[in-house]
């Protein structure tokens, strides 16, 4: 006789059943924890930011002081230049009009007295060539003969003995003249002396001027 098998039976209820609540896991890191985390991140942040546009505005602001300060640099340089070259042409104007005043001066002196120059001339020459044999003197035609007369005072004064010659030449400016003796001579000549004197105020102007732009270098 064989076994008989005994069946499996589920004791399954297949209607609805009541849903069992199921607690919510905690958490590992207690929530105070995780807000002081939390807070503390923010200030980080919140440091890190400030430090940040700190720095930005600093360089900024240091941009800008290197900006000004390169402009300022410049405008005090190009004030300066003008400054010196105001003070320069004041300066040129000045010794210009000076020179231009001599001028007129000096030819209206020569014009009235053509033969003071002359005179002082001689009397100056007559002191060192006593033992020369003549003296020749040149000077315009008008004045001639009243030269004469001078360079004869002279030689009773001056111990000069050589013979005396004066020569009148329409082509020498009133006022100019020329004395010549046999190793020697001396001119009178307004024009040259003008002509030196220009020389010398351009000489003057230009080392003024070196000075100037030497001591702008050196800013």
């Amino acid at each position: 006789m064989m076994a008989q098998i005994a069946r499996f039976t589920f004791d399954l209820d297949l209607g609805e059943r009541t849903a069992v609540p199921v607690a919510p896991p905690k958490p590992t890191v207690p929530e105070e924890v995780v807000a002081q985390l939390v807070a503390q991140a923010r200030e980080d942040a919140y440091a890190e930011g400030l430090a940040a546009g700190e720095r930005n505005a600093t360089s900024m602001a240091a941009q800008t002081l290197a900006a000004a300060a390169g402009m300022l640099a410049t405008q005090t340089a190009e004030m300066a230049a003008a400054l010196d070259d105001a003070t320069l042409k004041a300066q040129r104007e000045a010794i210009e009009l000076a020179a231009s005043i001599g001028r007129k001066l000096a030819l209206h002196l020569l014009a009235r007295y053509p033969s003071t120059e002359l005179d002082a001339l001689i009397a100056e020459c007559m002191q060192s060539i006593g033992g020369v044999p003549h003296l020749v003197v040149r000077c315009h035609t008008d004045i001639a003969d009243e030269i004469r007369d001078i360079a004869t005072a002279h030689m009773q004064t001056s111990g000069f003995s050589g013979r005396l010659i004066v020569m009148g030449d329409p082509d020498i400016r009133l006022g100019d003249g020329k004395l010549e003796w046999v190793d020697g001579g001396l001119v009178r000549d307004i024009g040259e002396i003008s002509k030196n004197i220009d020389r010398k105020i351009t000489a003057f102007l230009a080392a003024s001027r070196g000075q100037a732009e030497l001591g702008e270098s050196e800013h």
